[in-house]
């Protein structure tokens, strides 16, 4: 049977030994972190801190399996009796937020998605749907604090993650948040070059800041990764006509 990953292994300890104080006050204290461990390959073992609500938050980190298995101890009870409630609740806000959104309950959505943002801050999927329910509001000031958030987490562009991200982008530049929207696309570029819709959507927010240099090179870039891209040859068309 061919075994899948990522595997969830489930929370484990780590005790560092470390000296505070100085002189006659100093002492030995030990310092026990917990954290979330999923094993991404036979020899690699992606690592997570627990935050004080004991679900995974904070920055993930690879470790090879020699070094895991001297470093961190397995806490079975931890994880059955913290963790797996902690993450129960925290789906079951977000579900709701969706459910809310998708009824068109904005307001019970809105409070599902800061429930559970309660718990863990940088949650993805909690921070996308408070983004979903700010869009639809119009609450573009609000939107932008969840950008900043957003564009501080990697996992929001991957793939699946960038296209549902790229509305709000869209959102924001239809609404004159041009600043915000340029900062969202730059930063997705970062992470793929191979999109020609968001080099598309970056020169459109050129545009319409006045910037058409950067507008037509972005459109320049689509065309070369998509030359049979019609809107954005007819895009380039019209600013060059503008140019000559």
């Amino acid at each position: 049977m061919v075994q899948q990953f990522p595997q969830i292994l489930g929370v484990f300890s780590m005790l560092k030994e470390g000296d505070i104080g100085t002189g006659g006050t100093k002492r030995n204290r030990e310092n026990i972190t917990y954290w979330y461990v999923r094993i991404l390959s036979p020899d690699d073992f992606e690592v997570q801190p627990l935050n004080q609500y004991h679900v995974p938050s904070g920055i993930k980190n690879s470790v090879k399996k020699s070094q895991f298995l001297t470093t961190y101890t397995p806490e079975p009870a931890y994880y059955r009796m913290n963790t797996v409630p902690a993450l129960e609740s925290l789906a079951r806000k977000i579900r709701q937020g969706n459910e809310a959104f998708a009824n068109g309950d904005l307001n019970e959505a809105e409070r599902q998605f800061i429930k559970a943002l309660m718990i863990d801050d940088r949650n993805v999927d909690a921070n996308m749907g408070l983004g979903k329910v700010y869009a639809e509001k119009n609450e573009f000031e609000k939107l932008k604090k969840v950008l900043e958030t957003l564009l501080s987490i990697d996992e929001v562009f991957v793939e699946e993650q960038r296209k549902r991200f790229n509305e709000f982008g869209i959102s924001l530049r239809k609404n004159g948040y041009y600043d915000e929207s340029l900062r969202y696309y730059n930063k997705a570029l970062e992470f793929t070059k191979k999109d020609e819709n968001l080099y598309f959507n970056l020169a459109r927010v050129h545009y319409e800041r006045g910037d058409r240099d950067g507008c037509m090179k972005s459109l320049k870039n689509a065309l070369d990764l998509n030359p049979s891209f019609v809107e954005a040859q007819k895009f380039l068309s019209h600013c060059e006509r503008l140019s000559a």
